[in-house]
């Protein structure tokens, strides 16, 4: 492969910035008084949760509730039903509200006599294109079958650094790499990724669930920044990334879904309503992590919702309090502090002030911070950034499937949520939350935090020792043959023990659960599998856990 070398001096965290003058709203977020008279219920969760969501609630007790419904669809109707003029731009269940285009006063005079309508704020001041309202559009995704085997330093290429500084090159050595786990990105744009060689891994080994584009119709001076349009697939590369001796990321074997909630040439106060249905998107599809490397904190493009730091303790941003809701509902979000250290506004951003969340700022790989990485603590006191990675000369790809290096705390937070992913990986029978705790407690200054690192740099290798004795801590020594298979394949690994293997679909539903007697091989039935790819999980009497992947022909 031909790797071509580039250095990024461009901050990924960063807008656009078109206009410092106060603008006239278009876009408004409708507050909802209540749910009442709903068409969902409690008893059919399937019709706004997968099943991976739905499996993910029952395995932490986690209930489903009220707040899980999706927006009272008649609701929409009325309000759509306003004026011509009128387009649903984004809803939150969560929130209980819905973001309009709304260019006409009369029209919105009309909204707020609604009498479901509790109260209204503006929120952007878009020029919209006349077609249709936005949804989540959805692009399909591929299976088939590869995989990797090397484990030498090498093997890590210049992706080697940023990762081994939190020892999550031993996470990978021991067998978790990411496999079965689902990482949401919130983020920019993708553009160009069909190019690079990570996405085309990804969708060959069905490990790409699909990308949802939020973004209403512009028009076509958007088009004309493709490079922060590509943010995304930066991002996502540093932890997806499965180049042996080239480039390998922090999570080279999960599952990844891509969620577009960024308007890139312009920073205005709706792109939190966007971030926040894309958090509740992440959560519908059981995702495990999530990875968001946006933040806001003021809007140039809409100065009028511009507020001191007062307002940055997790509790006044819409993105915020999605961002702490979704820890609740057993996701690990980690988010990205903001690149604002070495400027006048010099705080963290929203929604890294979110409760419940991993905030993430920047370091070098020589473990010193960096000047543009957002200062803490919240506004409320919370230790944050809660820990800091690598995210200066970090190593990435970008469109064209070109190597690079970049700065930003962009970088910093994919590093950690790559790792988050193999830990929880390792450790399935702890929750989001106390994952997130025990990262904050294996992190190199945990008795001394401060506002530059937090908590410091996290050891991911320790988090692990900490919850599981080093000497259960499985190793990839499972055989599994043939594979791909057609009706049936055989467990063999060198198990001592009595033990349990389960059998995942991509979505995370167990398919199979079989017992395993310790030196026997185990024979499974795959005819009634469909065809793709499954995890397997082999758990032994004392809880250490193997995995492996298998593909049904």
């Amino acid at each position: 492969m031909n790797i071509t070398r580039f250095f990024l001096a461009v901050s990924l965290l960063s807008a656009i910035i078109i206009s410092t003058t106060a603008q006239t709203p278009t876009c408004y977020r409708i507050y909802l008084s209540d749910k009442n008279n709903s068409p969902y219920s409690i008893g059919n969760p399937g019709e706004y949760l997968s099943q991976r969501a739905i499996d993910k609630r029952a395995r932490f007790n986690i209930p489903i509730t009220e707040q899980d419904f999706p927006v009272n669809p008649l609701y929409l109707q009325k309000i759509k039903g306003s004026g011509d003029m009128v387009r649903i731009l984004a809803t939150s269940k969560w929130m209980n509200t819905v973001t309009v285009y709304c260019p006409e006063n009369e029209q919105l005079l009309s909204i707020q006599s609604l009498g479901f309508v509790d109260s209204i704020i503006p929120v952007a001041a878009y020029v919209l294109e006349k077609n249709g309202d936005i949804s989540a559009k959805r692009m399909s995704s591929f299976q088939s079958d590869s995989g990797y085997t090397a484990d030498s330093s090498a093997f890590y290429g210049d992706g080697l650094a940023q990762i081994r500084i939190h020892n999550g090159d031993k996470l990978h050595e021991a067998g978790f790499r990411g496999e079965g786990m689902l990482i949401a990105v919130i983020d920019g744009g993708w553009y160009g990724v069909e190019s690079c060689d990570f996405y085309r891994k990804l969708v060959e080994e069905g490990r790409f669930l699909g990308m949802y584009d939020l973004m209403p119709a512009f028009d076509s001076s958007y088009y004309s920044s493709p490079y922060m349009q590509a943010h995304g697939t930066v991002v996502s590369s540093v932890m997806a990334a499965n180049e042996e001796e080239v480039m390998v990321g922090t999570a080279p074997e999960a599952s990844y879904v891509f969620i577009h909630s960024e308007y890139s040439p312009s920073e205005e106060l709706i792109e939190e309503d966007f971030w926040a249905r894309a958090a509740e998107i992440a959560d519908s599809l059981g995702a495990d992590v999530v990875n968001s490397s946006l933040g806001y904190t003021r809007y140039p493009d809409f100065p009028q919702a511009n507020t001191d730091y007062s307002t940055f303790d997790g509790l006044h941003s819409i993105a915020s309090q999605a961002a702490s809701i979704l820890a609740k509902k057993g996701v690990i979000p980690c988010i990205a502090v903001g690149n604002d250290g070495g400027n006048d506004w010099h705080h963290i951003g929203k929604p890294s002030d979110a409760h419940d969340v991993l905030s993430v700022g920047a370091c070098s790989t020589d473990s010193i911070i960096a000047g543009f990485s957002s200062r803490g603590y919240s506004f409320d006191g919370r230790v944050k950034p809660d820990v800091v990675s690598v995210g200066v000369a970090t190593a990435c790809y970008r469109p064209g499937n070109q190597l690079v290096i970049s700065h930003g705390t962009s970088l910093a937070t994919p590093v950690v949520a790559g790792l988050c992913a193999c830990l929880w990986q390792a450790l399935p029978q702890y929750s989001s939350l106390e994952i997130m705790q025990v990262i904050r407690e294996n992190s190199s200054q945990y008795l001394s935090p401060d506002e530059e690192y937090g908590y410091g740099i996290p050891d991911f290798h320790s988090a692990l020792q900490s919850l599981v004795s080093v000497n259960e801590i499985p190793k990839n020594t499972v055989k599994v043959y043939p594979n791909p298979c057609n009706d049936f394949f055989v467990i063999d690994d060198d198990s001592s023990e009595e033990s349990v293997v389960c059998i995942y679909d991509t979505q995370g539903k167990k398919v199979a659960v079989e017992k395993k007697m310790p030196g026997n091989r185990l024979q499974i039935d795959a005819r009634n599998l469909a065809k793709g790819v499954y995890i397997g999980q082999i758990t032994t009497n004392n809880l250490a856990k193997k995995h492996f992947r298998i593909v049904k022909n």
